[in-house]
């Protein structure tokens, strides 16, 4: 039927056939009115459709990713609180073994003078090395040391021929953890002259 249209077409005047093109151009307005979308509206509608498709899949991908921070924030305040609650495990288990060397010791019934500083040494040698391994290192200073008031603690100022503001004796050791100090130095120190 359209090839007979279009010879129709081909033999009317000029002026037969410029009518025919608007008639073929209302019929189609008027079908894209009736619910044929022109081109450039399906291209619109398209990309409408691609949006909201990213969007939805951007909306997936934030609340993952906020699920996955809670997640995350929740695990690290649980491992805050285990490492307050078990912190001193390490040194504990460390201190142990003294505390049994301790009671063996005093179970023993046949004690000598000898035997109970062998034993006494032996956990000296284990609470020495309980320290170490948990960073707690001794703070003790030589006679002639320069006093350090962020280690050391002066009760006494006695005259000496040291420099002033020198250790003069340690009448008990300090000790730090970590670099921070536990217990100052009990010192005396030199007076100025």
């Amino acid at each position: 039927m359209q090839d007979q249209e279009n010879q129709e077409v081909s033999q009317q005047s000029p002026v037969d056939a410029a009518v025919a093109d608007a008639a073929n151009e209302a019929a189609q307005a008027g079908a894209g009115q009736a619910g044929v979308a022109p081109a450039g509206e399906s291209d619109l509608e398209a990309q409408l459709s691609a949006t909201e498709a990213k969007l939805a899949e951007m909306h997936d991908a934030f609340m993952r990713a906020k699920a996955d921070a809670e997640n995350i924030r929740r695990r690290a305040q649980e491992d805050v609180t285990k490492a307050h609650k078990f912190a001193i495990e390490g040194f504990a288990e460390a201190m142990v073994p003294v505390r049994d060397s301790l009671e063996m010791a005093l179970k023993v019934e046949t004690q000598t003078v000898e035997a109970i500083r062998e034993g006494v040494e032996m956990t000296l040698k284990q609470l020495s090395a309980a320290f170490e391994k948990n960073r707690v290192l001794e703070v003790m200073p030589q006679a002639g040391d320069k006093l350090d008031p962020n280690k050391h603690q002066a009760v006494a100022v006695v005259p000496s021929e040291q420099e002033a503001n020198t250790v003069v004796t340690v009448l008990q050791k300090g000790y730090t953890i970590a670099d921070r100090l536990l217990r100052p130095a009990i010192v005396t120190a030199a007076a100025p002259k």
